[in-house]
């Protein structure tokens, strides 16, 4: 008989310490040592993976654990509760990922000292991927590796068994979960600067975007997803708005050309109960179309501004409007957006506003796109909402349908297009980053959708109207005038740009990062 595992110095600081900044100082320390064996990029997977293992194992065993009580009181023999009780269908039918018993996190903690951690983590990361189609190659397998202090990591599986996400009175353990990773994607995308960008879109633009499109129904579709953050903020819409039974009300779709992205964004919408076609593999969505055959009611993207060298095809059937130019591909990513609507879809697309009035050939398409009536609104954002570049971006809102819809009873917006200039608006949130605020994001959707004529507008009587340095309805004539320059500050006239707030002082580091996650445990 083995002897009994000994508690890791920071477990035993843990169960002793008396103040919850204690414990979130021990947590990292453990996290922190692990850091210095892993690099930057895998220790995301790592972290992410982890939690995500403990939360489906806490999910299961809650699960279990009303199933138990359920049959206990309809009488069922103690035998048979045994075997319903290891009926994978028990699970999956109420929405509840299978885990099999060497995945389950309490077989992990109990053998991981004499067995091998990393060893028994890869093992239940396949064990669970093999038992969910949905998380086919989704999860991490890189615990055993000889990179891996495995004996630290020994320690943080102890430390992370602390975390509940099962059990609370308060919370579901999905959201529980969700907050815990957002909160992660956020501050890795931080952390990795410049790079972080490739995987996370700044919480208030996605808000923004998905606040304007109001996409309460039909198919949406991010052609670069990222982690999946448009498709999480259109769920949250949809239930803050009709409940959470109606989140099947869309389908979601995307495509991710970075291996380790395309696994976080899977992993992202499991995560959050989200049953999304994210493709069979990542692919690069101009050389490999994933959904070649879709048509969205709803796309939002974020693409990678100004990128070169992309792989352009002139033969492209997509390039209605134009052949973009080879050293840029924003007007490939436009076109691409168009080319992805129903006849009566919508598309946001966030790009460089170099994308306002650039010349030549991305001139032309600027134009033939204008003619053919799809600029539905163009918004200018402040500056600083990205914290992984500097480079001053708007919104494109585009649509082959402007006119009333029918019985939908929209606006007749036809050759005509709004203009809204929000540069003046957010507040910062620390020196380097600003966001945009609750009634930031008020008054531009509600800007948009009277302007439209939606339902949400009709039900709160908002009527249009055009205010002097914020927002402009020009017709196409106006805009022909302009010679089809779209940025937003040329048409809305001079007004108060709006006081900038002093930077803050930032708040960051490991000690900061766990205080804010361990109090969501608390």
């Amino acid at each position: 008989m083995p002897p009994p595992n000994k508690k890791s110095t920071e477990q035993e600081e843990t169960l002793s310490a008396s103040t919850r900044e204690e414990i979130q100082a021990i947590l990292w320390k453990a996290t922190d040592k692990l850091r210095g064996s892993v690099g930057p990029a895998q220790y995301k997977e790592f972290v992410l993976g982890l939690i995500f293992l403990k939360y489906v194992s806490d999910a299961f065993d809650e699960h279990r654990n009303k199933l138990a009580k359920a049959l206990a009181e309809d009488g069922v023999p103690d035998d048979r509760i045994s075997d319903f009780l290891e009926d994978c269908d028990e699970y999956t039918s109420a929405h509840v990922f299978w885990v099999p018993e060497a995945a389950r996190w309490s077989w992990i903690v109990a053998n991981a000292k004499s067995q091998g951690v990393g060893k028994l983590l890869d093992e239940a990361m396949d064990a669970v991927m093999r038992g969910n189609a949905a998380l086919t190659g989704v999860l991490p397998k890189i615990f055993n590796r000889d990179n891996v202090d495995q004996k630290r990591l020994a320690e943080l599986v102890d430390l992370v068994s602390d975390a509940r996400f099962g059990n609370n009175e308060e919370k579901l353990a999905q959201d529980v979960l969700g907050e815990v990773y957002e909160y992660f994607l956020v501050n890795f995308a931080r952390a990795e600067g410049k790079r972080g960008g490739e995987f996370y879109t700044p919480q208030s633009v996605v808000r923004l975007i998905v606040e304007i499109l109001e996409p309460y129904e039909g198919r949406v579709y991010d052609p670069a997803c990222g982690s999946g953050g448009m498709f999480v903020q259109a769920s949250k819409f949809i239930e803050a708005h009709r409940g959470r039974s109606h989140k099947t009300d869309i389908a979601v779709y995307g495509q991710e050309s970075n291996e380790r992205t395309w696994r976080l964004g899977r992993m992202n919408l499991a995560v959050h109960g989200i049953d999304g076609n994210l493709g069979p593999r990542w692919g690069d969505t101009f050389a490999d179309d994933k959904h070649p055959d879709l048509k969205a009611d709803f796309v939002m993207a974020n693409p990678p501004f100004n990128i070169k060298n992309w792989a352009r095809d002139e033969g492209d059937a997509r390039w209605r409007y134009g052949i973009p130019p080879r050293n840029n591909a924003n007007f490939a990513w436009l076109q691409h957006a168009v080319s992805k609507l129903s006849d009566r879809g919508t598309a946001a697309v966030v790009l460089a506003n170099g994308s306002h009035s650039s010349p030549r050939i991305e001139a032309e398409i600027r134009q033939a796109m204008v003619e053919a009536d799809l600029v539905a609104c163009m918004i200018a954002l402040p500056p600083q909402l990205f914290r992984t570049t500097q480079i001053p971006a708007s919104v494109w809102f585009l649509t082959k349908d402007k006119s009333p819809q029918g019985a939908t009873r929209l606006d007749d917006r036809r050759d005509t297009t709004l203009f809204i200039d929000a540069r003046g608006m957010g507040e910062m949130v620390d020196r380097t980053e600003r966001n945009l605020t609750e009634t930031d994001l008020a008054k531009i959707a509600s800007t948009y959708h009277a302007w439209r004529g939606t339902a949400s507008a009709r039900e709160a009587n908002l009527a249009y109207q055009d205010e002097s340095g914020f927002c402009f309805s020009a017709d196409i004539a106006t805009v022909r005038e302009h010679e089809y320059t779209l940025a937003p500050a040329r048409y809305v006239g001079v007004g108060s740009p709006g006081a900038l707030d002093p930077p803050a002082v930032p708040r960051s580091g490991p000690a900061s990062l766990m205080k804010d996650l361990y109090a969501i445990f608390d």
